[in-house]
């Protein structure tokens, strides 16, 4: 069995509302009632770190959706982090930032801050977000074609990355006599593109990390070519075993092919799981939100991940046939597990829909802190991946029993960390620290 010292495993804490289940505000334990409340974050936080995890994470919405039924959006994420770091010391601080709906001389300048203000701790989703209502609030009628956003995400990068290095590290003198910074180590960038024009330098010195570490979410061809391309680890959407492994052996020999180590890039599949002292015991913590479960809205949810009117399906009934992957036009990691679920189990549209309530049809898991750890091990050692984007199905209950009870069972066999052994999230995901441009 591999060692912690050998092939690290990673997790992060995905953070959304009371949970990712779809019902988890609806049950009278859940803290609905705070998802407003820095301190509730700020303590799901401060769990992550008790558990030594690498980071906690936000995704980000640009869209007020249902607000009848969720998403529960309330705090933008970067203010969410700022907050945060000020009450963790070592764990770090993820969030999307959109390369469709920023630009990149403002997504350089919140996240270098950001990175001063945590000690180095920062990390950058990269997306380029999916929704026309999104877009109509950033002054587009509806998104841009899907080639379009990936030619302008790979410019974004490319952009941002030229303002983090347009101060050197040795730039700051704070010299009394004349001299705050050398004007030599402080240089444009003159960025001119197809669809930025940047001058830079960037107006906060260079991040304590040199670069906050860039994470990427795709599972289309243009995502997992920027992937290979830019990212240093890769939040991915695996519903088993066999399609975490497709996935992994095909972007990390995309990463080979463009001259980079595959072995420095960590692909952490999306993962929800209920715990129980026995598998009884987290079936029903399972079951409990399931029966919580709104039809109507999961069925406008499903309809959203499909493309199709989904509102008079019968609940009973076997799922109706969906077009193939290749024919469907919206976010392809999402509807391709989908079609997998079907395929695989043929449920009934009531089955599909409670697949679907907590985390989207990611990998689950349920059982004992035992049987969660031995899958976990499984999925790590036999190439499907090199850790986990945990989605509690509720929270806080949902990360506590992850930390408290599976946490100290990978720790005895040797797989993850006992305590922090950096204080960057660079360290703690064994990346270098990118050189000082001049």
């Amino acid at each position: 069995m591999a060692t912690a010292s050998e092939r690290p495993l990673h997790l992060n804490l995905f953070i959304f509302g009371c949970g990712h289940h779809k019902a988890a505000w609806r049950h009278p334990g859940s803290p609905a009632e705070r998802v407003g409340d820095i301190t509730y974050f700020e303590e799901l936080a401060r769990t992550a770190e008790r558990g030594c995890l690498d980071a906690v994470f936000f995704a980000d919405g640009h869209a007020a959706g249902d607000v009848a039924g969720g998403p529960w959006w309330f705090l933008e994420p970067l203010t969410a982090l700022s907050a945060m770091s000020r009450a963790t010391d070592r764990v770090g601080l993820v969030s999307t930032v959109s390369s469709t709906f920023y630009t990149p001389f403002h997504a350089a300048r919140l996240l270098a801050s950001l990175d001063h203000v945590s000690g180095g701790r920062i990390g950058w989703n990269v997306v380029t977000s999916m929704f026309d209502t999104e877009a109509r609030n950033h002054g587009y009628e509806h998104m841009p074609p899907h080639q379009e956003r990936y030619e302008r995400a790979e410019e974004f990068v490319e952009a941002v990355l030229g303002l983090w290095d347009s101060w050197s590290d040795r730039a700051l003198r704070y010299d009394r006599d004349g001299v705050f910074a050398d004007p030599e180590l402080v240089r444009p960038i003159d960025h001119r593109g197809r669809y930025f024009q940047v001058d830079g330098p960037l107006n906060v010195p260079r991040p304590v990390q040199g670069h906050p570490v860039l994470f990427q979410a795709g599972s289309s061809e243009q995502g997992r070519t920027l992937a290979a391309r830019r990212a240093e680890a890769i939040y991915s959407v695996a519903y088993d075993l066999p399609s975490a492994q497709d996935y992994y052996r095909d972007v990390k020999s995309r990463i080979h092919r463009v001259g980079r180590d595959p072995r420095s890039v960590a692909i952490m599949p999306g993962l929800v799981t209920y715990v129980g002292s026995t598998e009884e015991e987290a079936r029903a913590k399972q079951r409990d939100l399931d029966e919580l479960l709104p039809t109507e809205e999961s069925l406008q949810q499903l309809g959203l991940f499909t493309e199709q009117d989904c509102t008079g399906w019968e609940l009973d009934a076997p799922v109706p046939d969906l077009p193939p992957l290749e024919e469907f036009t919206g976010p392809k990691g999402r509807y391709g597990t989908i079609l997998r679920i079907i395929e695989s189990e043929r449920p009934t549209v009531r089955q599909l829909l409670g697949r679907l309530a907590a985390g989207g049809g990611h990998c689950t898991m349920v059982g004992t802190p035992e049987q969660i750890a031995d899958r976990i091990t499984e999925w790590h050692t036999s190439g499907g991946a090199d850790g986990f984007n945990l989605m509690p199905p509720s929270l806080p209950g949902g990360i506590e029993d992850f930390v408290d009870h599976v946490v100290p069972v990978l720790q005895r066999r040797g797989l993850f960390r006992r305590e922090y052994q950096a204080d960057t999230l660079r360290g703690h995901l064994g990346l270098e620290r990118p050189a000082s441009p001049h």
